[in-house]
């Protein structure tokens, strides 16, 4: 979501009118209707951030962060959100580091007394946020994969998704032809674990042994079977039970080429 989108929703959260947001920080109502609109010219001013902020109930510094990082050149914004991903990448290592039984304690030590934040990222709210591209997988049947054994939210690539705050999400670029014609090779699709699956859904398949995914519409079956249900009509469907699945999540965006 965008700055002005950030904080029409938090408005309306707490049963605000412009009316009385206006009154209340001594700036127009039109103006204040522009920004929530991103039709503003000229970016808020900081002592107008400091304001919405008290006054919509948001952290402190919050909605000030947000704007100064839409207000870089894009060039900037993606080498700063690059080496933000790296330091989340970082400070995920410490962390896993902190809960292995091993001779990692000298190491905790030594970068405890260093003056590196090693605190995990929070999930405050964002304007957006970079999406990583985990792998390739095979839009056909089953096949090897490997995520690299990185964490959650990490990897070598990112894909900027602006709508989109969910941190366990990750993206794919989908190879092969067997979901087309809605999805093409190139195609990056991306997935959230906490989008509610139903029948018909395209989704990225985990399954338990072998270790191998595929990317497949899906439909519940009597038995605890599973139809995986390529859209290409030259596919056949493979029926699965429902044990071999340790993961099933829907796809909820779609970047393609043009």
């Amino acid at each position: 979501m965008s700055l002005g989108q950030i904080i029409r929703k938090k408005r309306e959260q707490l049963n605000l009118t412009l009316d009385e947001v206006s009154s209340r920080v001594g700036f127009s109502k039109p103006y204040l209707s522009t920004i929530e609109t991103g039709k503003v010219k000229n970016p808020p001013s900081d002592e107008l951030l400091r304001k919405l902020e008290k006054i919509l109930e948001f952290e402190p510094g919050l909605l000030l962060h947000i704007a100064h990082i839409e207000g870089l050149p894009s060039d900037v914004r993606q080498e700063y959100e690059s080496a933000e991903a790296e330091n989340q990448k970082l400070r995920q290592f410490i962390k896993n580091l902190k809960h292995q039984k091993s001779d990692a304690s000298q190491l905790i030590k030594i970068l405890s007394r260093s003056k590196l934040d090693v605190k995990q990222a929070g999930t405050s709210l964002a304007a957006g946020r970079l999406v990583p591209v985990i792998n390739k997988v095979a839009a056909g049947y089953p096949t090897d994969f490997n995520d690299l054994d990185y964490p959650v939210g990490i990897a070598d690539d990112y894909v900027r998704c602006p709508d989109l705050h969910d941190p366990n999400a990750f993206a794919v670029r989908v190879v092969g032809d067997s979901m087309e014609p809605k999805f093409r090779e190139g195609d990056i699709v991306i997935f959230s674990p906490v989008a509610e699956v139903h029948n018909g859904d395209d989704c990225f398949i985990r399954f338990a042994e072998p270790h191998e995914t595929a990317f497949k519409r899906v439909f519940f079956e009597p038995d605890n079977k599973v139809r995986l249900q390529p859209r290409n009509e030259k596919y056949s469907p493979i029926i699965i039970g429902g044990k071999r699945i340790n993961g099933l999540y829907r796809a909820i965006i779609k970047y393609e080429k043009l």
